[in-house]
């Protein structure tokens, strides 16, 4: 799914307006019937509704979907903010469809009147063309508004906030829940924004397919479902080497379990083969627990000191969960990164040797995936001032080195070396737990090894991830999901696709 810019936005309306055709004002009541469709869903039935709308296009959405729920029954009270006179035709169209049906009252007139116990309130003060920051009597009502005790939504975008651009302090609408048009605005995957934001969904509203298929953009939501993260059927006569060869450097004293973790993983994501060098401490715990998997032994008990032989029969190399940052283990990094041409997977200690030494980027091979959480991509990158910095340093870091990263966190952001950003849909805050980021390394490992592109087994490795992590919240609970459980679920997430 494609995330659009304000711009794109209004051209995707324009477009279909043209070309399907539809009238703008048969186009908005889509789009208030989507809303109101998905507002239904919640348990609002013996709320008083009050919906606050400016006299633009959001507005005029506002003042539609207050008209339906109406039809349906609710009690529904519009406060309009602005001059009704100057309002967009489509507003003013809305606002004579009312009919008296529906009490209007101007927003000023909100300080003086009583608020009811149980009361919704529903912004459509402000779309998402805004392009500078909400002053005057409107930040005053924003303000006013979030300081009511109310369950409250927002019609496409909460009011004040950017589509694409940091606040910096502006004042916005803090809705609990969003329904947008058509597809996600960037501001809602970021996590500053959360507090505005809250939970959202994205409703159809029947925009151009023809357009969004052929406008472009560099930021995209990606699914489950989608057709280019299907994977295909196995041949019939496919044997285990057909299924990749991988090489996983993992384990060190007292971290044994990120290498198992990560080991069986990386075989529950269909690697053919998995060979696990390890320190000496690990080697038994590894076979009792991944008995799939081979064991190549370190020199040394308590951390890694050197790399197996030859290198080049393997597909894929995959380094950094539990092994330490000791100086002899630093010195076998560099000699797999001076060994290794192909495409590697990085993670957790590597990073971290990595950060401490960022000359070793260069010898990093391209198209190489990174998986850092944010703690790890902050030593990596320099510190930023708000996500959208963020976001460009780690587009910027892609660019740079010609590398896939993966910034775990809610709808994690993978980006490309061409500057492409996918977000991703899967996942729960029960994932948030020791030992979750080395099962995604060995997902990432194992399709790597499967001949499936570098930037798909980094996407299908994060899908994937929060597919089984939110089987295992589902049949475990949140609280309760540790990092093996989204191992159990694997072959289910699998399933999924």
């Amino acid at each position: 799914m494609k995330i659009l810019s304000p711009q794109q936005i209004r051209k995707a309306d324009a477009y279909t307006i043209e070309n399907e055709p539809i009238a703008s004002i048969d186009l908005m009541e889509r789009a208030s019937n989507a809303f109101v469709d998905e507002f239904k869903k919640h348990p609002f039935n013996d709320q008083i509704v009050w919906l606050f709308c400016g006299t633009g296009n959001n507005g005029g959405d506002g003042l539609a979907v207050a008209r339906l729920l109406k039809g349906l029954k609710y009690e529904v009270k519009v406060w309009v903010a602005g001059s009704a006179e100057k309002g967009s035709e489509d507003f003013r169209v809305n606002l004579n469809r009312l009919s008296g049906a529906v009490s209007v009252a101007k927003a000023s007139e909100i300080y003086a009147a009583d608020i009811p116990d149980k009361l919704v309130i529903v912004d459509a003060l402000f779309g998402s063309g805004l392009n500078r920051p909400v002053d005057g009597d409107y930040a005053k009502l924003i303000d006013f508004l979030n300081g009511i005790k109310a369950s409250k939504m927002a019609i496409d975008i909460p009011s004040g906030l950017f589509c694409d651009q940091p606040q910096n302090g502006a004042i916005a609408f803090h809705s609990d829940i969003t329904i947008t048009f058509q597809a996600p605005k960037l501001a809602f995957l970021l996590p500053e924004n959360y507090p505005y934001v809250g939970e959202w969904k994205s409703v159809d509203i029947g925009l151009s397919s023809q357009f969004m298929k052929e406008v472009e953009c560099s930021y995209y939501y990606q699914r489950v479902g989608d057709e280019d993260l299907k994977l295909p059927g196995r041949p019939r006569f496919a044997h285990k080497g057909d299924a990749g060869r991988t090489l996983l450097i993992a384990g060190s004293k007292g971290k044994v379990g990120a290498a198992i973790l990560s080991s069986k993983a990386c075989m529950r994501a269909g690697a053919g083969l998995l060979t696990v060098h390890t320190s000496g401490c690990a080697v038994t715990p590894i076979h009792t627990a991944v008995p799939e998997a081979m064991v190549s032994e370190d020199a040394n008990n308590e951390h890694i000191t050197r790399i197996p032989g030859d290198l080049s029969n393997f597909d894929c190399v995959a380094i950094g969960p539990g092994v330490g940052t000791d100086n002899a283990t630093v010195r076998a990094f560099v000699r797999v990164l001076k060994t290794v041409s192909r495409p590697m997977v990085i993670d957790a200690d590597a990073l971290n040797i990595l950060s401490r030494n960022p000359g070793l980027l260069e010898r990093v091979p391209a198209n190489s995936i990174l998986t850092p959480h944010p703690g790890e991509f902050r030593r990596l990158v320099g510190d930023w001032h708000n996500d959208y910095e963020r976001l460009n340093k780690q587009i910027e870091l892609s660019k740079k080195h010609q590398l896939i990263v993966v910034l775990k966190g809610a709808y994690s952001s993978i980006s490309t070396p061409s500057g492409e950003v996918y977000f991703n849909s899967t996942g729960n805050p029960g994932m948030a737990t020791a030992g979750s980021g080395d099962v995604l390394t060995g997902i990432a490992a194992g399709l790597l090894s499967q001949s499936f592109s570098p930037t798909k087994s980094a996407r299908l490795a994060v899908l994937l991830h929060g597919i089984s992590g939110d089987l295992s919240a589902q049949s475990r609970g949140e609280y309760g999901l540790i990092a093996s459980d989204i191992v159990d679920f694997l072959p289910a997430a699998f399933r999924k696709l």
